[in-house]
């Protein structure tokens, strides 16, 4: 009797929900929380969604995974990224583990040649580990071999061994340029090229490592706030495991219409909510950048690039006990080119 009168209880409390689904009040309420979730997740996803740029401007020019991007000389206004220097020479390897298993970057040892400074980054740009003299190889060079996640498996010795909790990851890389004029150039380049990436599969057998040259092409990498950024931002949900501390966006992402295993594919009342929202997250980004930092002068706009939470989380990636700084990390990633590089740069400068 009393499991029926629960019974009885929950259609009746139910039904009037039932009955007002179609009313106007009641789709207002459905399309502020769309779009109230999806600013959240502009917020959140920036650092994914600036992955895949990079990524889909390298597939533009015939790249792809477990390849190299490369500047071959010093990039002009066609390099449209964030925050670039035009004084070093560019690399970036992209890597995938999820077909072809742990990865091998090898960076070579610094020399009166050249030098490699760099972070390998996963797909959150959460820094792996950085490379060069700066780095755990301290110039020596050195093969990192970079994990799936939950990799089992044994690996052989001899390598720095880096697990990834993320199958997708790439690195940003700088070939120093040591001097001035063409020739300085040339070799910064040549002695970039001896960077290897490949299968660790394939090593033993003298992997070819390719590499994509896009000096004086259109290379935009830079976040569109449109409708892209969602399809982008599915992507890499579709792609990549949940990840426990973001179990929480799981549900929010559902609302706007990102499932894992579904098609994103939002008809016209919804896409309109989701044009609208990443418009009010880009306008939040830029007044945060605008007013969030603190002044490092007096009466002067320069500022530290990070906080000292988004630091510590970080280096951490992002399983620092009761805190995971998405805001810092948003606003961010919004103006650089990765958190973890102001980060790091924010830390060398202390």
């Amino acid at each position: 009797m009393r499991k029926l009168f629960f019974v009885t209880c929950a259609i009746i409390g139910f039904a009037p929900l039932a009955m007002a689904a179609d009313d106007p009040a009641t789709a207002e309420i459905k399309a502020r929380a769309i779009e109230r979730r999806a600013v959240e997740a502009v917020n959140w996803g920036i650092p994914v969604v600036n992955f895949d740029r990079m990524l889909q401007a390298f597939k533009a020019h015939g790249g792809d995974f477990n390849q190299i991007v490369y500047w071959g000389g010093l990039f002009d206004w066609r390099n449209q990224a964030l925050t670039p220097n035009p004084d070093t020479i560019y690399l970036k390897p992209f890597w995938d583990t999820k077909s072809v298993g742990p990865v091998v970057v090898e960076i070579p040892p610094a020399s009166d040649d050249g030098s490699i400074t760099g972070t390998l980054m996963d797909v959150w740009q959460a820094a792996l580990e950085d490379v060069g003299p700066a780095g755990v190889d301290k110039g020596k060079g050195g093969k990192y071999l970079i994990l799936p996640p939950d990799y089992k498996d044994k690996w052989p010795e001899g390598y720095i061994v880096l697990p990834s909790s993320t199958y997708e990851g790439f690195g940003l890389l700088r070939s120093v340029i040591k001097g001035s004029g063409p020739e300085a150039v040339k070799r910064a380049v040549d002695y970039g090229l001896r960077i290897k990436l490949y299968p660790l599969a394939e090593a033993g057998k003298e992997p070819k490592t390719k590499f994509v040259d896009v000096l004086g092409k259109l290379f935009d990498s830079t976040i569109h706030y449109d409708m892209s950024f969602f399809q982008s931002l599915d992507r890499v949900v579709q792609y990549e495991p949940w990840l426990p501390r973001d179990k929480a966006m799981i549900d929010m992402l559902k609302t706007i219409g990102i499932e894992k295993g579904k098609p994103f594919s939002p008809d016209g009342g919804r896409r309109k909510l989701l044009e609208d929202a990443v418009a009010d997250a880009h306008a939040w980004l830029d007044l945060r950048y605008e007013t969030t930092f603190e002044p490092y002068f007096k009466d002067a706009r320069w500022f530290l690039p990070a906080s000292a939470e988004l630091m510590k989380a970080a280096k951490t990636f992002y399983e620092t006990a009761e805190s995971y700084p998405v805001d810092a990390r948003g606003v961010t990633d919004y103006w650089a080119f990765s958190t973890v590089i102001c980060v790091y740069a924010m830390r060398d400068s202390l």
